[in-house]
């Protein structure tokens, strides 16, 4: 069996150059994409221009700008940098089916027995070079036994960029078979995949290159700087193996359906659904999997695209239960000159058990559905206000009143079908408490005022002391204990009253509920 041979791809200016891609109108000057880290706007990567400028990653925004005042800067955008580099990740399939991303800006893959299919490993990495220079990108490229080794060798090894028209492509570093340790001895530690901090401590006692390390005892050197750096080091080397496992594209469940001609009216769109809903249902309960969140798009004949999407209080495999919050959205689209196509996509999904079949005693057709009326009816009001405003309550562990329950989204959360019986009686409506105007002294009062009204006392039932939590320091208790009491007036008002003995704030009385 031949000996592994590990291909790291590294594009060191992915994400500026990914924005020069999308710019096709503007001058293509000094472009840097700026990332906010530790509330400060920091560059995160350089066009080819902007690094001859003088500028570098990591460096502010504030300070490049007054080395490079026509500096063009563009937010750094994580989630369209990361399906770039996934695209990249299909594209490195014509070389080997072992493909995986490494970090941010990086490919790695395991070419054993497919270099020669491309004139050999130099013929390989070659091709490689000239689809980035057509696609503007620049390339780094390392070749080794072991993974480690690539990665240090496409970083860190002594290379010629060679310029292109909107990007540099380096010359590639390839370490021979049963090469890697001579091919890694020269290299700083950094090479080897360790934090600055550990770095910094080993350049202060004379150790700056891998080759320092290769003989020393492994024992001493993980008791002094941990067994990271031991683990990172065999890796390299391979007495640690550390194979390339390929990135699995996630299932995507979409249908669409080209019109021969163009419709606008809200029944066709209906119509249309009704032929996409079931194989979109089929191809999910073959997967095992229930629809959360859909999104429909409408292709006009001028180009545009019209979107609308929902969700589901409950995963849904049923065109039955799908349809309904579809139509609901459908006055949102704007058909303008005509639809021609129609795509819709479960782009949110998750694993839906199988259901029993009913028996010869089982209630009436649709009756065992009916545990979905109330997830259905969270759905439709969602489809309107949003999945987010709807919540429903749940009981929390505490003995502060505010705090004896939690607010949940009702979509993604259980109905609590028995609460806990706490032994005492509570309001029926909870408030913020509010200031009440009484005598400033503990027990019930016997007239006062509250939302400017006069109320008088009939019966009291306390008091029921509550202490705050000593551990936390929580503003609404600052003003101590509270003794809670049940009040009567004679208007018919049933009020929940505390008296706060006071704290770090004074004492005085409170109402924070309202019997019913």
């Amino acid at each position: 069996m031949p000996a592994r041979r590990i291909l790291s791809l590294w594009f060191p200016r992915l994400a500026a150059e990914r924005a020069l891609r999308k710019m096709h109108t503007l001058p293509a000057g000094p472009l840097a994409v700026v990332a906010d880290r530790g509330g400060a706007q920091v560059i995160a990567s350089l066009t080819v221009p902007a690094e001859a400028a003088g500028l570098h990653p990591g460096q502010p925004l504030r300070d490049a700008m007054a080395i490079c005042p026509d500096l063009l800067t563009r937010p750094a955008d994580p989630g369209g940098e990361a399906a770039f580099l996934a695209g990249l990740a299909r594209w490195a399939d014509r070389f080997s089916p072992w493909v995986a991303t490494e970090g941010d800006a990086a490919l790695v893959l395991d070419i054993t027995g497919c270099a020669h299919l491309f004139g050999g490993e130099e013929g390989m990495i070659a091709v490689a070079q000239a689809d980035c220079a057509a696609l503007g990108l620049s390339l780094h490229a390392g070749l080794a036994d072991t993974r480690g080794a690539a990665w240090a060798l496409a970083r860190f090894a002594g290379r010629t960029a060679r310029h292109h028209r909107s990007g540099t492509t380096a010359a590639p570093c390839i370490a021979p078979p049963g090469q890697t340790r001579a091919a890694l001895a020269p290299l700083p530690l950094a090479a080897l995949r360790l934090d600055a901090d550990t770095v910094a401590a080993m350049a202060r006692l004379g150790v700056r290159r891998i080759e320092d390390l290769l003989g020393m005892p492994r024992a001493p050197l993980a008791r002094r700087f941990g067994q990271g750096v031991v683990l990172r080091l065999d890796q390299a080397l391979g007495a640690v193996p550390e194979p390339v496992s390929p990135t699995r594209p996630a299932p995507r469940f979409a249908v669409r359906l080209s019109l021969p001609d163009p419709i606008g009216l809200e029944d066709d769109i209906l119509a249309g659904i009704d032929r996409l809903l079931p194989v979109l249902c089929d191809r999910l309960r073959a997967a095992g999997q229930g629809a959360r969140r859909l999104r429909l798009q409408a292709f006009r004949c001028d180009h545009g695209v019209e979107q609308v999407e929902i969700g589901l209080a409950r995963a849904a495999d049923s065109p039955a239960r799908i349809r309904p919050l579809l139509a609901l959205k459908l006055a949102g689209i704007d058909a303008g000159p005509g639809l021609d196509r129609l795509r819709l996509e479960a782009y949110v999904t998750e694993p839906l058990p199988p259901r029993q079949q009913p028996g010869h005693a089982a209630p009436p057709h649709g009756a065992a559905d009916g545990d979905t009326a109330l997830d259905d009816l969270i759905g439709r009001i969602g489809a309107r206000v949003g999945l987010e405003a709807v919540t429903r309550l749940a009981p929390a562990d505490s003995h502060i009143p505010e705090k004896a329950y939690r607010v949940l989204s009702a979509a993604w959360s259980a109905p609590v079908t028995d609460w806990p019986a706490r032994g005492r009686t509570r309001p029926l409506i909870l408030f913020a408490p509010e200031l009440v105007n009484a005598p400033d002294r503990p027990g019930p009062p016997a007239r006062f005022r509250w939302r400017r009204r006069d109320f008088v006392t009939a019966s009291a039932t306390g008091p029921e002391r509550i202490a705050p939590e000593w551990w936390l320091d929580d503003p609404a208790w600052r003003s101590g204990p509270r003794d809670y009491w049940r009040v009567e007036t004679t208007n018919g008002a049933r009020l929940w009253l505390y008296y706060a003995h006071g704290g770090d704030m004074s004492s005085g009385w409170f109402c924070q509920g309202q019997f019913g």
